[in-house]
């Protein structure tokens, strides 16, 4: 491979793991297993090393995804990093010649269950909970202590008196299968979704706004990480044991081995008994035990090099394929979904799985009527990964891809170089213009409370909304009393219906969305390659959409991070008239057409170029770089000879740090760079 079929990959790749860390830590809505997703990063990690190359978003160097800001958001005093992950015993042994070589201090290991939920930092001031913060990006995350005080296994004042004054646990909220699986059952029977598995459950009832709620969902939370100042014993394994003693959940599943033959039966033995448990786990933790060990083996920039995760192999079943079944997203993209008797795996029962593509479909063969093994790694969507062909019928029939859209009959297309088909017809197919308009009033985009999914089908089916400039027509006598059956048998009556308070929250969520930004407003419209970075170089290059819909593809692609894929789709956006209609009647309705400049404050720092990254004291990183362009500053996303200044955080990524000590460029510390925008 020469560097530019590398760059290009290197491209393709982050684009791709980038999409899977939003799909995961954002939407809890994984596409891929783990194995998958960490095999792809280690391809970008050693390409990235290979030819000294990297995007300034690349996942291979942060720590994980944008958080949710739905409370409020709270800065990790210590960033909640990820663990690197194993896959075989041989990996595992490397990982302890590695330490070995690090330390000529004595030590031996923690084993811990992996727990499949949603992590969560518990915060203890003078024996009392103080505040509680989900994991986010690893570096900040939200306030949800009113959600997790619901769960009963979490104290809210410790036992004893021996737990240092201020102290960080850490551990996984999750949801037993038990209540998962009642849980699914009533919101089945109140013609609600059902949640596709107890991690998603969890971290959807973590980010619910009423407690009262939350109670009921019946979470569980197990910790197993501690932090302060000073430890009050000197190993892991006892500082867990004290914990229990204070009063924390932690978790009987714990073992100290002394090397790694003792990990490995560990190991084994919960491999085969982890399916006898009342909740997810997807592999083994090991720790060095030892604090003092720790603390000198010293982390990565994404991850402690004192401990590992083993990940047990996924779990397979097998089951019958009845039929396949086609989905139509949001952008078009058509999924084939394979509809199977009904198997029992991975703590749940399975009785559909994803096929992603026809490739994948004329790749394992697959016919109706077909023994195929499913497969669920780390409580994922299940997929279908091979047939049992010394089990197929004599009689069974090649199966071929369909070829118009399953929703609206329009022909479907495949462009060169993707692996999906996709439905063209954007403006007038009911699922593309459902999810459109779920985008638009996302928490992303417009933000709308009070609307969902489930409420926007609703609307849609009701013909009160056909595209999202219809949501400003909408009235409280529209909505307050609209009823809906959910009855599947034709003759039991189950109907629901939008009551007063409901009304009111989502016309207020429709008003106050018109204080929302232009740039904001541009990533709601849903135009395709159009995400949350590129409409906002997009509004600030334009000032309003009047002058961006004036720009020719040149003038487009001169905008940071346009190409000409971006700009042809935004053309062709823009030609369509239905779509300009629908422009001016959200500008009619008073959306936020142009961007707001940022006030100046000074020109301090007029001409100098910038380039911001770690964890800061003060200061959110997009604080920092708001007050380098107010004083005249620009801010960069990549060292380079025209850097003038890299303001350098706690946990800076050491590839930057090379690169600006490499060539000469100033690195000041958050201190200094507010004494440069001091007034004088």
């Amino acid at each position: 491979m020469n560097r530019e079929q590398a760059i290009s990959r290197i491209t393709e790749l982050t684009k791709e793991l980038s999409r899977h860390n939003y799909n995961y830590y954002v939407l809890d809505n994984p596409e891929i297993s783990d194995y998958d997703f960490d095999m792809l990063l280690k391809e970008l990690e050693s390409l990235e090393a290979e030819f000294d190359y990297f995007l300034p978003d690349s996942p291979a160097r942060r720590v994980g995804g944008e958080p949710i800001k739905e409370f409020q958001q709270v800065q990790h005093r210590i960033p909640m990093l990820s663990l690197s992950n194993t896959y075989s015993k041989e990996e595992l042994i490397d990982f302890d010649t590695r330490v070995r070589k690090l330390t000529e201090d004595e030590f031996d290991y923690t084993c811990e269950l992996k727990y499949d939920g949603s992590a969560i930092s518990l915060q203890y001031k003078n024996g009392l909970l103080d505040k509680a913060v989900t994991r986010g990006d690893g570096k900040t995350g939200d306030d949800v202590t009113s959600n997790i005080k619901t769960i009963g296994s979490v104290p809210l004042k410790l036992f004893g008196g021996d737990w240092p004054a201020e102290f960080e646990i850490r551990g996984e909220v999750l949801m037993p299968y038990s209540s998962f699986n009642a849980l699914n059952k009533e919101r089945e029977e109140a013609g609600e979704s059902p949640f596709a598995n107890p991690r998603n459950a969890a971290s959807g009832s973590l980010k619910l706004q009423d407690p009262s709620v939350v109670a009921k969902r019946r979470l569980q939370c197990l910790l197993y990480a501690f932090s302060a100042e000073r430890h009050p014993v000197s190993t892991h394994h006892e500082t867990l044991r004290k914990a229990r003693e204070w009063g924390f959940n932690v978790p009987p599943y714990i073992a100290r081995c002394k090397n790694m033959d003792e990990v490995f039966t560990f190991i084994d033995e919960w491999d085969q008994a982890r399916s006898e448990l009342d909740f997810a786990t997807d592999g083994v933790v090991i720790k060095v035990n030892q604090y003092a060990v720790q603390e000198e083996l010293g982390f990565t920039a994404k991850s402690p090099r004192w401990a590992v995760a083993y990940k047990f192999k996924a779990e397979q079943a097998q089951s019958k394929l009845l039929s396949i079944d086609f989905q139509v997203g949001r952008t078009g993209a058509v999924t084939p979904v394979a509809n199977l008797e009904a198997v029992s795996l991975a703590g749940t029962t399975v009785k559909r799985a994803s096929l992603h593509n026809e490739d994948i479909i004329k790749n394992l063969d697959i016919r109706i009527g077909d023994t195929v093994l499913v497969e669920k790694g780390g409580e994922i969507i299940p997929k279908i990964v091979g047939v049992e062909m010394n089990l197929r019928q004599e009689d069974a029939k090649e199966f071929h891809f369909i070829d118009s859209c399953p929703e609206c009959g329009t022909k479907l297309q495949r462009n060169e170089g993707e692996s999906a088909w996709f439905c063209p017809n954007a403006y007038h197919c009911p699922p593309q213009i459902k999810g459109g308009i779920i985008h638009f009033i996302s928490r992303k985009a417009m933000n709308i409370e009070g609307l969902g999914e489930e409420k926007v089908e609703w609307l849609y089916d009701e013909g009160l909304i056909k595209n999202v400039a219809d949501l400003y027509d909408l009235t409280y006598d529209q909505l307050h009393g609209l009823q809906r059956d959910l009855s599947d048998d034709g003759v039991t009556s189950r109907i629901i219906s939008i009551q007063e308070k409901s009304a009111n929250n989502i016309i207020k969520g429709i008003e106050d969305s018109k204080n929302i930004p232009f740039a904001r407003v541009l990533f709601g419209l849903g135009i395709r390659h159009i995400g949350e970075t590129v409409a906002q170089k997009l509004a600030e290059a334009a000032g309003n959409m009047d002058a961006l819909r004036q720009m020719n593809q040149l003038e487009l692609m001169l905008i940071d991070d346009v190409g000409d894929k971006i700009a042809d789709s935004l053309l062709a956006w823009f030609e369509d008239e239905s779509n300009i209609e629908m422009l001016e009647r959200l500008k009619e309705a008073g959306l936020q057409m142009q961007a707001v400049q940022a006030e100046k404050k000074g020109d301090q720092l007029a001409g100098k170029s910038f380039v911001v990254s770690g964890v800061f004291t003060n200061h959110t990183r997009d604080e920092i770089k708001a007050l380098i362009k107010a004083h005249g500053g620009k801010v960069g996303s990549s060292i380079s000879s025209k850097t003038d200044y890299v303001l350098a955080g706690e946990n800076m990524g050491p590839a930057k740090l090379a690169k600006a000590e490499e060539l000469g460029v100033s690195i000041i510390s958050e201190e200094e760079f507010e004494g440069m925008i001091a007034e004088f």
